[in-house]
C-alpha cells in the first residue's frame, strides 16, 4: 500500500492578482481588493505591492489611502475568485489524479507514488508554483503525510515533511496553523501554549472540554489520528450531442434538418439538469478534415429548441460544406442553472423581457455583444 503523501498550494493573494489580471494592472501599482464589512469597506485581499507599502487585509479603505494615496482597488468578487480557484483545480490535475480545494485560497492534492515523475516532491512542488506563477498568481506550498500538516506548513513558510516525521515538522508553528477558530488560538497563547508540540502533549479530553471539540479534531487530522479525506469535485456534465452522416451533405436545408435532431437531444439534457445554454458552438466537419464553426450568444438561458433553431437559421448560410459534411455536433460550453418556473396569467412582464433578450440576441450575434450597451 503506498504512503499518503499530501501537497499543499496556497495562494495568499487570490483575489487581488485575479483581479490584477482582469484590468491588466501594472504589478508594480499598490492595488487591493475592497469588500464590506458593515457600514466600512475594508481591504480584503492587497497585491505584493501594496504590502510592501505597509497595507494588509483588514485595514480600513480610508487609513489605507491616507498611506498610499496611489492605491487602486476593485470590489471583492467571492464568486469569480471561487471561479478561478476552480479552474486552477482542474489545470492541476495534471499533477495528480486527486486534487480538491481545501478552503477558499488553497489547493491539497494526494501526491503520493507520483512525485518521482516531476524529479521528487520537491520539484513538483517547483512546477506547480512555476506554472500558476506563469499566470501571475504567488503561492506557497508545504508537503506533509497528512491535509491538516501539509496547509500548516504552507501557511507558515513552506517545506515539506518526511513521512512520519509530522510533529518534528509543525510542532514548533502556533497552534493557529491547525485552522482552529481564532478565539480558541488567542485563549490558548494566554495560558503559554504557543506551539503545536505543547497541544500534541496535554491530554485530549481537557483540551475538548476547555477549548472546544474543534481544536482536538484539527490537532488530530494534522497528525494523521483522524482521517481527513480530500474531496474531489465532480466534472461538469458535458452539453454536447453529434450526429454523424451516413452520406456527406451539402444543403442548407440538411444542415438546418441535422441541427434540429442536435438541438432536441442537447435541449433535453439541459432541461432534465435544470440548465439553459448560455453559447452555444454548431460544428461541422467535412470530408477534406476541416471544422467550420458558428457560435452563437444568447442574452438570456434558454433550453428550447425551436427558439434556439430559429436563431441559428439566419446564420447557417455562412457554412460552406466544401465536398461535403460528414459529421455534425452542438456543443453548449456555458450554461446557467434555469430552474422551473411558476406560468400564470399574469406573466406580461416576464414575456416582455424575454423578448428584449432575443432582441439582444439577435443584435449581439450580428454587431457582437461588446458593441451593445442596456440602460
Amino acid at each position: 500500500m503506498r504512503a499518503r503523501r499530501i501537497a499543499v498550494v496556497w495562494l495568499p493573494r487570490l483575489a487581488s492578482e485575479r483581479a490584477m489580471r482582469r484590468v491588466r494592472s501594472d504589478p508594480g501599482q499598490p492595488f487591493a481588493v475592497v469588500a464590506e464589512a458593515g457600514a466600512r469597506q475594508v481591504l480584503a485581499c492587497v497585491s505584493a505591492a501594496a504590502a510592501g507599502q505597509g497595507l494588509g487585509a483588514g485595514m480600513t479603505l480610508a487609513d489605507a489611502r491616507a498611506l498610499c494615496p496611489g492605491l487602486a482597488t476593485r470590489p471583492a468578487d467571492p464568486a469569480a475568485d471561487a471561479a478561478a480557484l476552480g479552474a486552477m483545480l482542474r489545470w492541476a490535475g495534471r499533477f495528480s489524479p486527486l486534487v480538491g480545494r481545501m478552503g477558499a485560497e488553497a489547493l491539497a492534492l494526494d501526491i503520493g507514488g507520483v512525485g518521482h515523475l516531476f524529479g521528487g516532491e520537491a520539484g513538483l512542488c517547483a512546477a506547480i508554483s512555476a506554472g500558476l506563477g506563469r499566470a501571475g498568481f504567488t503561492t506557497a506550498t508545504g508537503v506533509a503525510d497528512t491535509p491538516g500538516a501539509a496547509w500548516a506548513l504552507a501557511r507558515h513558510g513552506g517545506g515539506i515533511a518526511g513521512p512520519g516525521a509530522t510533529l518534528g515538522a509543525i510542532g514548533a508553528l502556533p497552534p493557529a496553523a491547525l485552522r482552529i477558530p481564532p478565539a480558541a488560538a488567542e485563549a490558548l497563547g494566554r495560558l503559554g501554549l504557543r506551539r503545536i508540540a505543547d497541544l500534541a502533549a496535554l491530554p485530549r479530553a481537557g483540551l475538548a472540554r476547555r477549548f472546544g471539540p474543534e481544536v482536538v479534531m484539527r490537532l488530530d487530522q494534522a497528525l494523521g489520528a483522524l482521517a481527513e479525506p480530500i474531496s474531489p469535485e465532480a466534472e461538469a456534465p458535458p452539453f454536447a450531442a453529434r450526429l454523424s452522416l451516413p452520406e456527406p451533405i451539402g444543403r442548407t436545408e440538411d444542415v438546418a434538418a441535422g441541427l434540429e435532431r442536435l438541438l432536441e437531444r442537447l435541449c433535453a439534457r439541459l432541461a432534465a439538469a435544470g440548465q439553459g445554454a448560455r453559447q452555444l458552438v454548431f460544428e461541422a466537419a467535412r470530408v477534406d478534415a476541416t471544422t467550420v464553426r458558428l457560435p452563437l450568444g444568447l442574452a438570456r438561458a434558454r433550453h428550447d429548441a425551436a427558439g434556439i433553431a430559429r436563431l441559428f437559421a439566419p446564420r447557417l448560410e455562412e457554412i460552406d460544406a466544401g465536398f461535403g459534411i460528414e459529421r455534425l455536433r452542438l456543443v453548449a460550453p456555458l450554461t446557467e442553472p434555469m430552474p422551473p418556473v411558476q406560468i400564470a396569467a399574469g406573466a406580461a412582464p416576464a414575456a416582455t423581457d424575454e423578448r428584449m433578450a432575443d432582441l439582444l440576441t439577435r443584435l449581439g450575434n450580428r454587431l457582437g455583444f461588446e458593441a451593445l450597451r442596456r440602460l
